[in-house]
């Protein structure tokens, strides 16, 4: 028996987020069940991001120990066909056995998406603001979040961590089209904090806040200082990234 990574892409509309519950449907618990089925044996997914209710991924990983009993990419084949349409798998592939996406990854990168006009293929996939945004205030707040280390005031409460500190490496707007589009890419994420970012950005661009409220905002760790949320449907999660020496 091997350790697996596989790559996954789900659009997280109709589940309560990745991690299993007892009392909604998870896309870990769709995947297991399927799996379990397929392969008839007692397979464990563990994720490495555990997404929240109604947020998407392009590009997640996650975790399985099991014995193919043939090819993977026949695998892939058969699981797609047991899995629903809006879960695909990707690709299947071995790693070391005391390899963990979760603890491995060297770093995890989101988009959110706004769309400028109504558009039905983003129905579903993005947030709809035909508003005005002063989009050169808010990519001067991502500097300001390229420059922070510490991120409490955008992370939920109550939450098990040890510590609030994220090395960014990737913060910044870019428009394509009618679409509004915000990338970032950090070593972590605490809960909530892309779309509390999001939220207190679009703030900042709406007018209600100015640059001197949002880096009060991020000094002053206090989340009830800093925007709502943005809504779950605009957020992705783009791709995780891992050594290459963890790959058998």
């Amino acid at each position: 028996m091997g350790r697996y990574f596989i790559e996954i892409s789900y659009n997280g509309a109709n589940y309560s987020g990745w991690q299993s519950q007892t009392n909604a449907p998870s896309v870990q618990e769709t995947l297991q069940t399927t799996a379990r089925k397929v392969f008839k044996q007692e397979i464990e997914i563990v994720g490495s991001s555990r997404t929240d209710a109604g947020v998407h991924a392009l590009r997640q990983i996650a975790q399985l120990d099991f014995e193919p009993s043939e090819e993977l990419t026949q695998c892939v084949f058969r699981w797609n066909m047991a899995l629903p349409d809006d879960i695909a798998v990707r690709q299947i592939r071995e790693v070391k056995s005391d390899t963990q996406c979760r603890f491995d990854a060297i770093y995890r990168s989101y988009q959110y998406i706004i769309t400028r006009k109504k558009d039905p293929f983003y129905e579903g996939r993005s947030l709809f603001w035909y508003g005005a945004l002063d989009l050169d205030s808010m990519e001067k707040c991502c500097q300001m979040i390229l420059d922070a280390h510490d991120f409490q005031a955008f992370s939920k409460v109550h939450t098990a961590v040890n510590h609030f500190e994220c090395d960014i490496q990737v913060a910044n707007w870019q428009t394509d089209g009618h679409l509004l589009l915000f990338n970032i890419k950090a070593n972590r994420f605490l809960r909530g904090m892309v779309r509390a970012l999001v939220g207190t950005m679009m703030e900042v661009g709406k007018g209600r806040k100015n640059l001197e409220d949002f880096a009060a905002i991020l000094n002053g760790k206090d989340r009830k200082k800093a925007g709502e949320n943005a809504p779950a449907c605009g957020l992705f999660l783009v791709e995780v990234g891992y050594p290459e020496t963890v790959f058998v």
